[in-house]
């Protein structure tokens, strides 16, 4: 299934899980580690999105973001990913791969949605064992030590009419009964 093209809008937040390179465990070395978040930190400063929750995991990077209007949410992936890749090479001297290709996204839709999610961030460490409290884990917007934007207002929920799209949408009533 293929993704849809341009996703982005103003105020849409967005849960985004992206992988190391087969789901190697390449962010357990500490300086490995920090180069993923100084990239997300840097970017978020340079109004690329605004950064709700985070966390790095040895394997993967889990976030909560708000895409700027002028930035769509593969481009903000994109960004993080090509450059913590990029700096890693630098500072490990190799071109060893570190990302997975692609990312998966989902759309916060409310604030119960996004607290849901926040939490997941924040007890990822603690339900993988890796620490006992999720401010315990340092790469983790749960530890406090990073500025974060604060979280929308009032995520947009999404439009009814695209929530029900595809091969096997329903078909709407209006259309059915013309049908009939």
């Amino acid at each position: 299934m293929g993704r849809l093209a341009n996703r982005k809008g103003p105020d849409c937040t967005y849960f985004v899980t992206t992988k190391a390179w087969q789901n190697v465990s390449v962010f357990q070395v500490t300086e490995v580690a920090e180069t993923p978040i100084a990239k997300l930190l840097e970017y978020r400063d340079k109004k690329n999105y605004l950064l709700h929750e985070f966390v790095l995991m040895p394997n993967h990077l889990d976030l909560l973001l708000t895409p700027s209007d002028t930035t769509a949410s593969e481009k903000a992936v994109g960004l993080i990913k090509s450059g913590s890749s990029h700096e890693i090479h630098h500072v490990r001297q190799n071109k060893m791969q570190i990302w997975q290709p692609g990312f998966h996204e989902s759309r916060v839709t409310g604030p119960t949605d996004y607290k849901s999610k926040a939490d997941y961030i924040h007890f990822n460490p603690v339900a993988a064992h890796l620490d006992q409290r999720p401010q315990d884990w340092l790469f983790s917007s749960a530890s406090l030590n990073y500025k974060l934007d604060p979280p929308p207002h009032r995520p947009k929920p999404i439009p009814s009419a695209t929530q029900n799209v595809g091969a096997r949408a329903a078909i709407p009533v209006a259309l059915s009964a013309e049908a009939a």
